[in-house]
């Protein structure tokens, strides 16, 4: 079945998200242009995820074609986070959530090149790249992911324990990893997760995990056991949604313990160390370790909020440490009560693309951006809840914030959530790329 994006934000209506119209959900109409320097602009866009890939392509779609656009990424392919839980439980296999991005080149125009990115140098607005060369930019675009703090856990700066633990907050290989350790696993072995407090990327993806994994447990490895050891005081989303979908479908699988700070691990006894609790062991350790802004907007100095995330003007998503330099997705420090997730980096990708058009056109940009967030997780074999809320632009604030009364949670899962699940990672595949 195709989805439309019509569909994708009449989706959103059915679950309280879209009372805005929806140009208004996508993000301001498109400008008529006087100025001719748009077409002399280059914006290049580091990052092809959620983020990034539809920044590129709202940057087209609002410039009616005119703008020059570079979108930059190491892989050929993208694979998506959302529903890659599915493929740790045996739901989806890999090719299901690995998507290409070859409609942005051919249907939007857009420059692709396959690399890193070396270094930045912000006074010549120039990017380096690391297979040779540099680009230069009127505007960069960075959503570039995050990176996994592990030197806050002395052995794991090991890149060996790194291969060994995984933590699968990133799709694609060690997605596979992980699904490979359940596989080999033996009946009443003991599959451990450990939670970092938050904020990190996906904040109810370590749970929908637990949950997989039990659905795999329980088909294959019924005396099997999961223990969640979170670093949180709570269940950091949907609390009372996942505890009720656990005793209901996996009763006496999963055990969930709260304050628990990882401080190291032990890779002789297969253990996780801990800051005041004793060491558990278990066959296979699912480490998720505190998070930053990747590397490449750490070290050219954009991660100005704790050495971890980035701070931006929400009308624009620039910069607010280097000017021409505008950031996006789980890179940026976090709005008030704004998740990092798939649809948040969606709705940020539209504002920034607007607002840079605006600024190349030389027009005002939006003094009233929205967008919406909706989350899905995955409870049962086939079963599903959601949580989200609608983002308005804050004049006082200066910060997207929560709409009065816009938000929406699920009574319970269901099996037409899945559906809906299903069918909202479709439209924003497809949003995103096609």
């Amino acid at each position: 079945m195709k989805y439309s994006r019509r569909h994708f934000f009449n989706q959103l209506a059915a679950t309280a998200m879209a009372s805005l119209p929806l140009e208004s959900l996508l993000a301001q109409s498109k400008p008529t242009f006087s100025s001719k320097a748009i077409d002399k602009a280059r914006v290049v866009v580091v990052g092809g995820g959620f983020g990034g890939a539809a920044t590129a392509k709202y940057l087209k779609k609002f410039s009616n074609g005119r703008l020059n656009v570079t979108l930059i990424d190491p892989t050929d392919r993208f694979v998506s986070c959302p529903m890659s839980n599915l493929v740790v439980s045996g739901q989806y296999q890999i090719a299901d959530i690995t998507k290409s991005r070859q409609a942005l080149q051919t249907s939007y125009g857009i420059e692709i090149i396959r690399d890193h990115v070396e270094r930045i140098l912000p006074d010549q607005r120039q990017i380096v790249l690391k297979q040779g060369g540099t680009l230069s930019y009127d505007r960069l675009v960075l959503s570039p992911g995050v990176e996994m703090m592990w030197d806050s856990l002395p052995a794991m700066q090991n890149k060996a324990l790194q291969d060994r633990y995984v933590h699968a907050m990133q799709a694609g290989p060690q997605t596979l990893v992980l699904r490979k350790q359940l596989e080999s696993m033996q009946n009443g072995d003991v599959f451990a997760i450990y939670v970092p407090l938050a904020p990190y990327r996906c904040p109810p993806s370590p749970y929908e995990r637990a949950s997989q994994v039990a659905d795999y447990f329980q088909k294959h490895l019924p005396r099997s056991k999961i223990l969640i050891l979170d670093a949180n005081a709570e269940i950091t989303s949907k609390p009372a949604l996942f505890k009720k979908a656990w005793s209901t479908y996996y009763p006496n699988m999963i055990e969930y313990r709260n304050h628990h700070t990882l401080v190291d691990v032990d890779a002789a006894k297969n253990a996780l160390m801990f800051e005041v609790q004793d060491d558990v062991s278990a066959q296979v350790l699912n480490i998720i370790p505190p998070m930053r802004a990747a590397d490449i907007a750490f070290k050219t100095g954009l991660a100005n909020i704790n050495r971890r995330w980035c701070e931006v003007d929400f009308l624009s998503y620039e910069s607010k440490v280097i000017p021409h330099i505008h950031l996006l997705g789980d890179a940026v420090q976090s709005a008030t009560q704004t998740p990092k997730s798939a649809q948040v980096a969606n709705g940020q990708a539209k504002i920034c693309a607007q607002a840079i058009v605006n600024l190349l056109a030389e027009q005002a940009i939006p003094e009233n951006p929205s967008f919406s967030s909706i989350c899905y997780s995955i409870l049962g074999h086939q079963t599903a809840a959601h949580i989200s809320t609608e983002h308005e632009y804050d004049v006082r604030l200066k910060s997207m914030a929560v709409r009065a009364n816009s938000g929406s949670i699920s009574k319970s899962d269901t099996p037409e959530e899945y559906q809906k699940a299903l069918n909202w990672a479709n439209d924003i595949w497809r949003d995103t790329l096609a």
